[in-house]
């Protein structure tokens, strides 16, 4: 296999750019799916794994196809989620540096309309989108897809559903010889279907193993817990981890909101990622993640789709995921551009079985994290305590005379006596109270 993409047939001025964005070697699915798309023969089908750089896969060949001396738009790239559309078109326009001609726009739900129609009246060659957006576009007659040569549907697995809805319309506003594009983790029934419905039957089949640049990185690991335990255990992690970034994953939006009340109670540097935010919301929170002011995100899978931040050291899966290829999308937000990572798989002991089978469905090996000490967990939990004293800001609001009489109680101590006494006070409460805090996260199962 070639090793350059020059190799592959890419044109010097892409070649320019991406080498000054550090790409240099073509990962397993860029190899072999670039020359095809080059070609520009035939529908194709690409299963890859997060991470093992599809965006390029498809778009350095869709840059090099596009004329720019034709003033419409020439590829859709449908996309499942807002975030990773925003990802892919801001990867496009990295690429496209030195192809200043290339005009592209990203259209997706959840912000107003009106500028994306707006910017729609200008000269466009490449629209990364969502359904559900592009089908509006579609019919307020914004959006003009009658020369449009190339669809791509990107992480088609997570948008099964609405593109058994919307294709039929989508598909419609397109010329009958365009070319089709599916990238997709897994190959679930649905997306067969939608391969048999939709793609030409002499479609290409590609497919990149999990031994990619992306991937080799990650260290999978697990740790058994009861569930008890679960929180304290969790956040004596994130204590080893202070200062790193990491995203933590969990089933349902309801668990990421009591898990990230807990984060913060704890002082923990931490945001909450899922659907039901709104856009505005999810935008603040993943521009203070991608800056280093907030270093933990909670999330839900579909949520957590086009974050594509470098250095996430770890991925915490709270809950382990219903299906194999979840567990791939978790995972493969660590260990990004060559980097190495952990992915930790917090269990419980019922749960421990099944290890193997994702191991053999995926073809990667897990180790045992060694779970704390009582003791070890005891300590973090004191240490925890002692920074939300830290961090609690002042109360101007309390009454003068009563700060008096207080500051009178105190004044006699040394700093050193007074952290010893508050020390044994909080000690003395934890010890006479047991069952209190453990049966308040247990509902964090």
């Amino acid at each position: 296999m070639p090793k350059q993409f020059s190799d592959l047939g890419i044109s010097a001025p892409i070649l320019k750019a991406i080498t000054e964005l550090k790409i240099v070697v073509p990962t397993e699915i860029q190899q072999k799916t670039i020359p095809l798309l080059l070609a520009n023969t035939t529908d194709l089908v690409g299963l890859a794994k997060t991470g093992t750089g599809k965006t390029a896969a498809f778009g350095l060949p869709l840059l090099q196809l596009t004329d720019t001396q034709i003033a419409t738009v020439q590829a859709v790239i449908l996309v499942p989620t807002r975030e990773l559309g925003h990802q892919i078109f801001r990867n496009l326009e990295d690429f496209a540096k030195h192809l200043p001609e290339v005009s592209i726009a990203a259209t997706c739900g959840g912000i107003p309309i009106k500028p994306q129609m707006e910017r729609l009246v200008s000269p466009t060659h490449i629209v990364v989108a969502t359904p559900g957006r592009l089908i509006d576009l579609i019919q307020r007659k914004a959006i003009n897809l009658k020369e449009t040569k190339f669809l791509v549907l990107d992480e088609a697995d997570e948008m099964v559903t609405i593109l058994k809805e919307s294709l039929d319309e989508i598909v419609a506003e397109l010329p009958k010889e365009h070319r089709t594009f599916l990238f997709s983790a897994t190959m679930p029934g649905a997306i067969k279907q939608l391969v048999q419905n939709y793609l030409n039957k002499n479609v290409v089949q590609v497919s990149a193993s999990m031994e990619t640049i992306g991937n080799q990185g990650i260290d999978h690991e697990y740790i058994v817990v009861d569930p008890i335990e679960k929180l304290d255990v969790l956040m004596h992690f994130l204590n080893s981890k202070e200062g790193e970034r990491g995203i933590i994953f969990c089933k349902t939006k309801a668990a990421v909101n009591k898990l990230a009340k807990n984060l913060a109670i704890n002082r923990f540097s931490s945001g909450a990622l899922h659907g039901s935010l709104s856009q505005g919301i999810r935008d603040r929170i993943m521009e203070q993640f991608r800056e280093g002011h907030i270093n933990i995100l909670v999330a839900t899978d579909l949520a957590a789709r086009g974050i594509d931040v470098k250095e996430i050291s770890y991925v915490v899966n709270y809950h382990l995921p219903d299906v194999y290829e979840a567990y791939v999308h978790r995972s493969g937000r660590t260990a990004r551009a060559g980097a190495n990572g952990l992915s930790l798989t917090v269990l419980q002991p019922e749960e421990v079985a099944e290890i193997a089978d994702f191991e053999k469905e995926l073809g990667i090996k897990f180790s045992e994290f060694k779970k704390p000490s009582a003791l070890s967990i005891e300590e973090n939990n004191t240490l925890l305590w002692a920074k939300q004293i830290f961090k609690t800001k002042p109360n101007h609001e309390v009454d003068a005379e009563l700060k008096t009489k207080i500051k009178t109680v105190f004044h006699h101590l040394t700093k050193d006596e007074l952290i010893e006494k508050l020390l044994a006070n909080y000690l003395l409460q934890n010890k006479n109270e047991p069952a209190e805090k453990p049966v308040k996260r247990q509902k964090m199962k």
